[in-house]
């Protein structure tokens, strides 16, 4: 019997292996090169979402009893883009953290992340049902699915963002189609209903910093 995170993990690998293979075609000099964000580099992109294999083996041992404070994605993302919360006040800090790593880990290794490392180690987690509780330390717990979620959204805005700086075909539909009703799950059903339908002319978007 399938898993209701099949879905999430099959896709997350899918979009791994986009970056990949668009990583494996870039030139020294496009590396180097800007991107939309301010002040990242393909690089320091590239070294923000590759998977990091210690990380997704270390959820097995953050498995915990239920319930779940958080059980969806959306929830995730409106505790961290609330005033105070964690998109903003570790906004510098990711930044920076981006631009160590790829200071320190050259593409080819960020490229195996993506291509074997990463999809081996979501692989070994296929057991792991959607709605498992996950302790996370700021969250106080959330489940695997909404992990998951979050994760695809991530791999997907970042895919555009080096799309933009280095040209390629665009993320796989499943992956727009599941960013895109998330991001919408992040809004203020009623606001958004009525900005979407022109009754409005509130501020809706953006519903990420």
């Amino acid at each position: 019997m399938q898993h209701q995170n099949d879905s999430n993990t099959d896709l997350l690998a899918t979009l791994w292996r986009s970056w990949a293979e668009r990583g494996a075609q870039l030139r020294p000099d496009e590396w180097a090169g800007p991107t939309r964000l301010p002040g990242w580099s393909v690089h320091a992109l590239f070294a923000h979402v590759a998977p990091d294999p210690a990380m997704f083996g270390q959820l097995r041992g953050a498995l915990t009893e239920g319930p779940a404070a958080i059980t969806g994605g959306a929830e995730i993302l409106r505790v961290y883009n609330q005033p105070g919360g964690v998109a903003h006040v570790s906004a510098e800090a990711v930044e920076e953290r981006a631009r160590q790593v790829a200071e320190s880990v050259p593409p080819e290794v960020l490229l195996v992340r993506f291509a074997e490392e990463g999809p081996n180690a979501l692989s070994a987690l296929a057991d792991i049902p959607a709605d498992a509780v996950i302790a996370h330390p700021m969250l106080g717990s959330v489940t695997f699915g909404a992990l998951g979620e979050v994760a695809v959204m991530e791999a997907t805005v970042h895919l555009l963002d080096l799309i933009a700086a280095v040209g390629g075909p665009p993320p796989p539909t499943a992956a727009l189609e599941a960013t895109r009703g998330l991001l919408v799950a992040v809004a203020d059903p009623i606001a958004f209903i009525e900005a979407a339908t022109g009754r409005t002319d509130a501020a809706v978007l953006p519903v990420l910093r």
